[in-house]
């Protein structure tokens, strides 16, 4: 049985270490100016001390220079294509003809990615980018599994194929909108999208005997969120996506927190590693129990078993968990076996937390007896979230490592 790749996101170096000690195989990265999420993209300091990171624990790094560059700014592209090389990333993912040339030219130790941005929806357009040097192609979100598999039998022998697995799903086609330029002035193919699909908005229509004269559609007192999509989830398809044999399983979620990456990562890890330890007695719902504790909006499987769902639109605009959120993370243990946690919510004696375990699935759960002051010992009854990093300091029941990440349960 072939083992895909889990590629994950990095939005900080702080996340792609998250991200390897929970389970990811690869991670993928922003430069500042010429990927689709320049904000929160990664400076080139921390890119070095990412790809420094990962390939001490054999593994890879993948940045994104996935923009429509215009011709005024081919001398950056040039400038980021061999700084990158330099540093020794493992491929760039780029959807421009144009880019990709240059990368080609100024990056040639690195493989060249094609982004699911210049939406590769075709066995014919797999060929054309792998004669002009393609190494991986990232393809499009809107192919049902019957025609990755035609890729994927198909397709050139060095040719490797990605595919989205968990994550949001853009509106528009292969997330080209003009949406958030046309709302907003910030260009979302320039990597500054304000994500205007996911704004709540009120609708009128004019009434045809009464012209000029706008009427209100029936909506909830929340307005009516028509252009958001759910986010895909193809963790009960897993038997299914291993039987398309792509080599790259990727998670959707540069802007996302440390809290919302530790769940999906590993929640993904262990029912991939476990599938192929034993396939026969393999069940979707234990793996889906703990990624629903980091669920936001409704989930779809999206065109992944037919095309044109109607599953898709989350019309509700949820973005809040009600039961679970991020409680912090563990920064170091003492020898008294106090530990000190960064928190990014507040904490209070009797709270449930959960720290999730990278060696197994189920988290250790367990309620808060006392807390102590980070500067003075003293017990504390409770810990708010300051305007810097605040820290508390508490017992845990188990041993806990630098970058475990803990949620609380509501």
């Amino acid at each position: 049985m072939k083992k895909p790749v889990l590629l994950a996101p990095a939005g900080s170096f702080e996340k792609a270490k998250v991200a390897f000690m929970y389970g990811a195989d690869a991670v993928y990265a922003g430069t500042s100016k010429l990927s689709l999420r320049t904000r929160t993209s990664m400076e080139f300091d921390d890119l070095v001390n990412t790809v420094k990171l990962a390939h001490s624990l054999n593994k890879k790094v993948y940045v994104a220079m996935n923009v429509y560059a215009r011709d005024n700014e081919y001398e950056l592209v040039q400038e980021e294509a061999q700084y990158l090389d330099e540093i020794g990333v493992d491929g760039i993912i780029v959807a421009d003809g144009g880019i990709a040339e240059v990368v080609k030219e100024y990056a040639p130790n690195a493989e060249l990615h094609i982004s699911t941005q210049a939406n590769v929806v075709s066995l014919h357009a797999c060929h054309f980018w792998y004669k002009n040097g393609a190494n991986r192609i990232i393809l499009a979100r809107e192919l049902s599994k019957d025609e990755i598999e035609y890729i994927t039998k198909n397709k050139p022998n060095g040719l490797e194929i990605e595919m989205f697995i968990h994550g949001a799903i853009c509106y528009s086609y292969s997330g080209r909108c003009y949406l958030s330029d046309y709302l907003a002035g910030r260009n979302a193919n320039h990597g500054d999208c304000a994500q205007p699909c996911r704004w709540a908005y009120n609708l009128y229509a004019e009434e045809k005997n009464k012209p000029g004269e706008m009427m209100p559609v029936e909506y909830d007192e929340k307005g009516t969120y028509i252009f958001s999509s759910k986010d895909l989830c193809l963790l009960k398809e897993l038997p299914s996506v291993f039987d398309l044999g792509v080599d790259s399983l990727k998670i959707e979620g540069r802007l996302k927190t440390e809290y919302y990456l530790a769940t999906v990562i590993h929640a993904y890890r262990h029912a991939i590693d476990d599938y192929v330890e034993n396939p026969n007695n393999w069940d979707s719902e234990k793996y889906m129990k703990e990624l629903d504790k980091a669920r936001t909006r409704g989930l779809t499987t999206f065109y992944f078993n037919q095309k044109y769902n109607p599953d898709i639109q989350d019309y509700e605009g949820k973005q809040i968990n009600p039961d679970y959120e991020f409680g912090g993370i563990i920064l170091s243990t003492d020898l008294n076996g106090i530990t000190t946690m960064e928190i990014r919510n507040k904490l209070s004696v009797g709270d449930t937390l959960e720290v999730i375990t990278p060696e197994q699935l189920k988290p250790c759960s367990f309620q808060i007896e006392k807390l102590y002051d980070v500067e003075t010992g003293e017990e504390i009854d409770c810990v708010n979230p300051g305007v810097k990093e605040q820290k508390v300091k508490l017992k845990f029941p188990i041993d806990v490592k630098n970058g475990y990440i803990v949620r609380k349960v509501k």
